[in-house]
């Protein structure tokens, strides 16, 4: 039954995640994180709640363009249950901003295959990246998967290489004009120390650690199934989910840099796993043992977050 409903690509699938999304992050905010109306700042709220819904839609752009899964809804369904399964992420509108910026910057980087208009592309995606960097500062590494793509795709073209340096002077030029408009010159120097804080780094709490543990051990599953199925699709879909791979790892150590009692980050790894997860749906033939993971991705979670409230 609910197979069938996100089988296809529907407007009404957008409606139905959108509006649940919508609910779900105001549930969060006034019972997960215990605030009251008077508490809230309702237009910012708001704000960071809009670009939390589009994101949806750029995850479904990226996924159809590159044709990274099937002409289905899974991939923006089970973005959306990653947000009941990591609800934490929700009120840090800083791992939100991160992850959309980083979104746009994937969108960039899967399009080089194409090889029309590369430096341009990897301009957008390297200066992305960037822009996301200024909410958490290791998001810097994810210009590792820059450097990936060109060494992919057009490795033996020099300027390819130095537009990294272009994107690096245009963006702190940009941010240093901001910076002494607010009247903050200190931020660079201060936000930009890529500190590592061990004392919240080891302190491991086990429930915490063992959804984290348990979230990498069943993407990395389903990423090794995935590469198995589409060996058989030629190596383009290869290359492109590499990509996909390394992106994920490097949002896990993302995620840990910049470990929090609540693993804000880890919502920058929602989108490889998302590819992960529908590519290991669709290679599942048994149609109701189908309807049964997918029942049971909705059901467990939200019974989960329910206990946990």
């Amino acid at each position: 039954m609910i197979s069938s409903i996100f089988e296809k690509t529907k407007p009404v699938n957008f409606i139905i995640l959108l509006v649940f999304l919508f609910l779900f992050y105001w549930s969060v905010q006034f019972y997960l994180f215990d605030f009251e109306i008077s508490e809230v700042e309702i237009m910012p709220s708001i704000g960071i709640l809009a670009i939390l819904l589009f994101s949806v839609f750029v995850v479904d752009f990226i996924v159809k363009r590159n044709k990274l899964t099937g002409t289905n809804s899974y991939a923006i369904l089970f973005f959306t249950l990653l947000f009941v399964v990591f609800p934490e992420t929700l009120g840090d509108s800083k791992a939100i901003l991160t992850s959309f910026f980083l979104l746009l910057s994937i969108r960039r980087l899967l399009s080089i295959k194409s090889l029309k208009n590369i430096k341009l592309k990897i301009f957008d995606a390297g200066l992305w990246i960037c822009i996301s960097s200024v909410f958490y500062e290791w998001a810097l590494l994810y210009l590792l998967l820059v450097f990936a793509a060109i060494y992919i795709y057009e490795p033996k073209n020099i300027r390819n290489w130095m537009v990294i340096l272009s994107v690096g002077f245009c963006f702190f030029m940009i941010l240093y004009g901001v910076v002494l408009l607010l009247d903050k010159p200190n931020f660079i120097a201060e936000h930009y120390d890529f500190a590592i804080d061990y004392d919240a780094i080891f302190p491991i709490k086990w429930w915490t650690s063992l959804k984290m543990t348990l979230y990498a051990l069943l993407n990395m599953a389903m990423a090794f199934s995935a590469f198995i199925h589409l060996s058989k699709s030629g190596v383009g879909k290869v290359i492109v989910m590499r990509l996909i791979a390394f992106s994920f790892i490097i949002g896990l150590v993302v995620n840990i840099l910049v470990t929090s009692d609540n693993n804000n980050a880890v919502i920058i790894t929602f989108f490889p796993s998302v590819i992960f997860i529908v590519n290991y749906l669709q290679s599942i033939k048994k149609p109701k043992f189908l309807e049964l993971v997918i029942i049971s991705s909705i059901v467990v979670p939200l019974i989960v977050y329910l206990v946990k409230l």
